[in-house]
């Protein structure tokens, strides 16, 4: 049950509407004007809910439910009780989206600036924004329209920052472009030093890191993310991407778009992404390494040596996943005798 505390909340939502934010089927036309007092999950709905039944393997759960109204597929319906209110859905799953975005929006402060802001007098902000306590803003740097930068952040001079973007407090950006619409999460950092040092002498010296980091645009990038900016060549994160909290993409690294970098992957320097590549929590890639456009590796895995487009691969060092569970069957086996 979303908390109304926190978000502001539509009141008196018809399932009419929720038909037609939804693109759904109300099976029982007569019950239009019926109202629904929010969204739950089917375990917690109650008699003024709805919710959304899209998984065969929840059927025990979908037929115990007490919700008003559900939105599920032709299919599935056969599973929900007579007495909740049916919406007939080709995907509910995007339903849920649609509808959670019509009945509920996060809290954005007012536009203005904070008195306790330092900004400086050759940056540009522009219009609608809000710039929040402590923030501090340098030579030169650029925020398009509609922007919401939280307390403590700290935008390092000749940065850029597009439209409609958010940046959570205690974030820190240097050295870096960003596109349109882009979330910013709390204590990112963006645009630091490479990891890159040249041992001479017994001695280990630092190697100039002369690059940018370039962020698309639609970008998300999680708390605590770092993302180091190039030596020479840029550091780029593709339009569409979504990075997870607790990333570290190293310098010169490039994204293509779409990809999904899961919680704690480590990307080394020079490692070049296809599109729409995912990468599950806690994958490890060595440097220089290319991995094709729609290549998936699964949590946990490490990887030394370049994947093709569309494999998927699992393991440390990861293979191929049938070949992984292959040996991992061969193990279970062999180790009872």
């Amino acid at each position: 049950m979303v908390d109304k505390h926190f978000y502001d909340a539509k009141e008196n939502v018809t399932l009419a509407q929720t038909a037609e934010v939804t693109s759904a089927v109300l099976t029982d036309a007569s019950q239009g004007n019926t109202t629904i007092a929010g969204i739950a999950t089917m375990s917690s709905a109650g008699a003024e809910d709805i919710c959304f039944f899209y998984d065969r393997k929840n059927k025990e759960k979908a037929m115990q439910m007490q919700a008003k109204a559900c939105v599920t597929t032709e299919e599935l319906k056969q599973f929900v009780p007579a007495n909740v209110i049916v919406l007939i859905s080709e995907n509910p799953k995007l339903a849920f989206i649609k509808l959670n975005e019509f009945m509920y929006a996060e809290r954005k402060p007012a536009a203005g600036v904070a008195a306790s802001a330092k900004i400086a007098a050759s940056a540009r902000i522009g219009k609608n924004c809000f710039v929040g306590e402590n923030v501090v803003i340098g030579e030169n740097v650029e925020v398009g329209d509609n922007c919401v930068i939280e307390a403590n952040t700290v935008i390092a001079q000749g940065c850029k920052i597009g439209n409609n973007c958010r940046i959570g407090n205690n974030a820190s950006i240097a050295y870096s472009f960003i596109g349109n619409n882009c979330y910013i999460y709390t204590g990112a950092r963006i645009g630091q030093d490479g990891f890159g040092f040249q041992l001479i002498g017994g001695q280990h010296h630092r190697i100039p890191q002369l690059g940018r980091v370039i962020v698309g645009n639609d970008v998300e990038i999680g708390a605590n993310t770092c993302i180091d900016r190039g030596a020479l060549d840029d550091t780029v994160i593709g339009d569409g991407t979504r990075i997870d909290n607790l990333v570290q993409i190293a310098h010169n690294d490039k994204l293509g778009r779409g990809c999904v970098i899961v919680s704690q992957v480590g990307i080394a320097g020079s490692c070049t992404l296809g599109d729409y590549v995912v990468l599950g929590g806690q994958v490890g890639l060595a440097d220089h390494l290319n991995i094709g456009s729609g290549a998936q590796v699964a949590a946990q895995s490490g990887a030394m040596r370049d994947i093709d487009a569309g494999a998927v691969v699992m393991g440390s060092p990861c293979v191929p996943f049938k070949d992984y569970m292959r040996q991992v069957s061969f193990l279970q086996k062999n180790s009872k005798k």
